[in-house]
């Protein structure tokens, strides 16, 4: 009996399959870790032939970026609607609390960005550049919320504005190691993260 479902276009199958290689990858490295996670257990872990994520991804490096770039522009959305319209200390609050919330409500796919972050401090990572943007643009985030706060008549930071964003991308990759170590540890993690909003609120409201 033919089916009344009407059919995928072929972007919806592109789609598709992204979403279950994506879930595949994220499981395997997850599991594995990047060195053991192969693109060809991807496609079949995907529900897909051995070759797919080869033809699609081109190689592991190929692979890597995608995860990185899928996970990263998710929580660029969320991070975007927690702090639109906010500034100063408000604005690094509400990125606190949404990277716990992100951590929390996709732990494995966060993991997985985290591990592969971590993998591309290797001089040869052809990740470094990419990730090394990441980090880049999350200081500047923050400086730019904190000169925006002082702007509209904020109070003056206790150290520089440079220096405090750097404060707070080292707090949040030391919270991920953490996180990534004792992986059951919510509680804890939940905890370092209201540290974290204490210590932005000391120096940027001084």
């Amino acid at each position: 009996m033919a089916s009344n479902a009407p059919r995928m276009t072929q972007a919806e199958r592109t789609d598709l399959s992204d979403r279950l290689m994506l879930d595949a990858a994220v499981k395997l490295i997850v599991e594995r870790g990047v060195e053991r996670t192969t693109l060809r257990e991807v496609g079949e872990n995907a529900g897909y032939s051995r070759g797919l994520a080869g033809h699609r991804f081109g190689n592991k490096a190929g692979l890597l970026e995608f995860i990185v770039q899928t996970v990263g522009e998710g929580w660029l959305k969320q991070l975007t609607r927690a702090t639109g319209g906010a500034n100063g200390y408000q604005a690094v609050a509400a990125a606190i609390d949404e990277h716990l919330k992100f951590c929390m409500e996709a732990p494995d796919h966060v993991r997985a960005f985290y591990i592969v972050w971590f993998e591309s401090v290797a001089p040869d990572s052809p990740l470094k550049k990419v990730m090394s943007g990441i980090h880049d643009r999350r200081r500047r985030d923050v400086a730019r919320w904190i000169r925006e706060g002082v702007k509209r008549g904020g109070p003056q930071p206790a150290l520089p504005v440079d220096a405090i964003a750097g404060q707070f991308n080292t707090a949040i990759v030391g919270i991920v190691y953490h996180w990534l170590q004792h992986p059951d540890d919510t509680e804890g993690v939940a905890a370092l993260h209201r540290d974290l909003r204490k210590t932005m609120k000391l120096l940027i409201e001084n």
